[in-house]
C-alpha cells in the first residue's frame, strides 16, 4: 500500500479516529523497536584485550626482515 493510498484514507476519518490511529502507530514502533538508538561512545570498553606483545615482530615475517 502506498504513502498516498494511507495518507487519503487518513483524510477522511474523524479527528478522534486519527487520534487512534496515531497512538496505534506509536504502539507499533515501540513493539517492533523500529526507532533503535545508536550505540554511545566508549559502550564496547574492556570488551576487547590487547596483548602486551602486540606490537612485537611476527615469526612468521623473519625471512622478509
Amino acid at each position: 500500500m502506498s504513502d498516498l493510498i494511507l495518507l487519503s484514507k487518513l483524510s477522511t476519518l474523524p479527528q478522534n479516529l486519527k487520534i487512534e490511529v496515531i497512538d496505534y502507530i506509536e504502539f507499533l514502533e515501540k513493539k517492533y523497536n523500529t526507532t533503535k538508538p545508536h550505540p554511545k561512545a566508549g559502550c564496547m570498553k574492556g570488551t576487547f584485550k590487547m596483548a602486551d606483545d602486540f606490537d612485537a615482530p611476527l615469526d612468521d615475517f623473519k625471512e622478509y626482515m
